[in-house]
């Protein structure tokens, strides 16, 4: 990134940065290459899904935009700095060439290594931009800081294994422009607060051809755009958790395709991460993840069981799509055992018990004794109240209980697209069960589902309450 208008940040704020980087990446990256991390699966043909901001003449009739917005509330000392880093990916698209007998060049689909397959594919480059700005010089006049990518052409020659030319590689990235524009207003009342407003923009002037479509934009977009924020001297309030005398401003501010939460330690409040992935503060990476798998959505363990157990080829291939995605295959090949048993689950929120246990004999009443160390939250030798298996229910004025048929009819007050997608379906109820509030689920299996037995011998069901349901000769 070019321009004068930009200023680097101390080392401090740099250090302050740095703890909230990993989480930032993982926003940067997240979806940048899906499993099973080849070029040829399905899932990566239609990548980027985040945080793009697209050239403003080809986004507005395509939903997509090309600005985001960032309005949150700051709490700045006196000589206090904000200091501001933007970060994208900046979309880089790769051919692959083959070596003819006459020494000219010719693009083919792949190029075929011993270790790799070789395939077009767009890499994503990391861009920041960065900027430190005394809060004192920020008023409601906005600051716009423009900023510019320029286009440029790389090649990369392409040995096999005994060092002969075979092909190589050509990287074309296109010309980008952005804009990042801020202001601030102080806020009326007893307390020194100022809403801060942080606008990030694609000022391209590309004009796509008529038949142009995402491809064509993705080179000259901000991919996965995001902005860290900080202040040396002062803090920001949590945009999803403030106070409550800063409630009603932090409503008032105006958050447009980003999410700005707390970053860094728990418990700190002088950095902000705004991310077009919806977080919540101070959100981590957990200790145990052993290393970056570009998909936040799975889990790890998933991820790297079955990435080791692709074939030799599809390896090649994925080696071949991307470094990065070959660092996903070294990694899910060399990890060791007990680092993979570490990711098979964790319980953080265990606490030491040193109160002695409360007899069962001596408890006051039943809720006494549910709530003594040690005891199961539901014995049904000891809790005869309730029984899954013989309750009912009445729906539609009829008995409901485990056998019976039903139509499922779930509502969208309290379902998901998963749910609605079974509307219609005839189901048979396993069990009926009671929460503690005094709500009644009813656990069944679904019609023509081919797990339905194995989902009875381990007890996993799907949940509707009675409204979600009708007797089946009602249907």
């Amino acid at each position: 990134m070019t321009d004068s208008a930009l200023t680097a940040p101390t080392a401090r704020i740099e250090a302050r940065f740095s703890a909230a980087r990993q989480l930032a990446d993982a926003v940067l990256f997240e979806g940048y290459v899906l499993y099973p991390y080849r070029a040829s699966a399905a899932k990566n043909r239609m990548r980027w899904q985040f945080g793009v901001l697209v050239p403003p003449a080809w986004g507005t009739d395509q939903g997509e935009q090309s600005f985001q917005r960032t309005e949150c509330l700051m709490e700045p000392r006196r000589g206090a700095t904000l200091f501001l880093e933007l970060r994208f990916l900046h979309a880089q698209r790769r051919t692959v060439q083959r070596l003819r007998a006459d020494g000219s060049f010719e693009a083919v689909a792949e190029l075929e290594l011993a270790e790799r397959v070789l395939t077009p594919w767009d890499e994503g480059v990391e861009e920041r931009v960065q900027l430190a700005v005394p809060v004192a010089e920020l008023g409601e006049e906005i600051r716009s800081v423009p900023f510019a990518s320029p286009a440029r052409e790389e090649i990369e020659p392409v040995h096999d294994e005994s060092d002969r030319p075979v092909g190589r590689l050509v990287r074309r990235r296109e010309e980008l422009r952005g804009a990042v524009r801020i202001s601030a207003t102080e806020l009326p009342g007893p307390y020194s607060v100022r809403k801060l407003t942080a606008v990030v923009e694609n000022t391209s002037d590309w004009s796509p051809e008529p038949a142009a479509d995402r491809e064509a934009a993705l080179p000259r977009s901000l991919v996965s755009a995001h902005l860290l924020l900080a202040l040396d001297h002062g803090s920001f309030l949590s945009p999803t958790d403030p106070p409550e005398w800063a409630k009603a401003a932090t409503a008032g501010c105006e958050n447009l395709h980003t999410w700005p939460v707390l970053a860094g330690e728990p418990g700190s409040t002088d950095l902000l991460l705004s991310s077009p992935i919806i977080l919540e503060d101070h959100a981590a990476i957990a200790p145990e993840s052993p290393g970056v798998l570009y998909d936040a959505l799975e889990i790890d363990e998933i991820l790297a069981l079955r990435t080791a157990a692709l074939t030799d080829q599809e390896k090649r291939e994925a080696r071949g799509t991307d470094a990065r995605a070959a660092a996903v295959i070294d990694l899910a090949d060399s990890m060791p055992p007990e680092v993979l048993e570490r990711l098979h689950g964790v319980v953080r929120s265990l606490r030491e018990i040193t109160e002695p246990a409360v007899a069962a004999s001596t408890a006051a009443d039943p809720l006494e004794q549910l709530l003594s160390p040690g005891a199961p939250w539901w014995d049904p030798a000891s809790d005869r109240s309730v029984d899954p298996d013989r309750d009912q229910v009445l729906v539609d004025g009829r008995p409901i209980g485990a056998g019976s048929r039903v139509v499922l009819r779930p509502g969208r007050r309290r379902t998901d697209a998963q749910d609605i997608f079974l509307h219609g379906r005839s189901a048979q109820v396993e069990a009926v069960l009671h929460d503690v509030d005094g709500g009644v689920h009813l656990a069944v299996t679904v019609d023509g589902d081919p797990g339905a037995d194995i989902r009875r011998e381990q007890g996993r069901f799907l949940y509707f309450q009675p409204d979600e349901l009708a007797p089946l000769e009602d249907a």
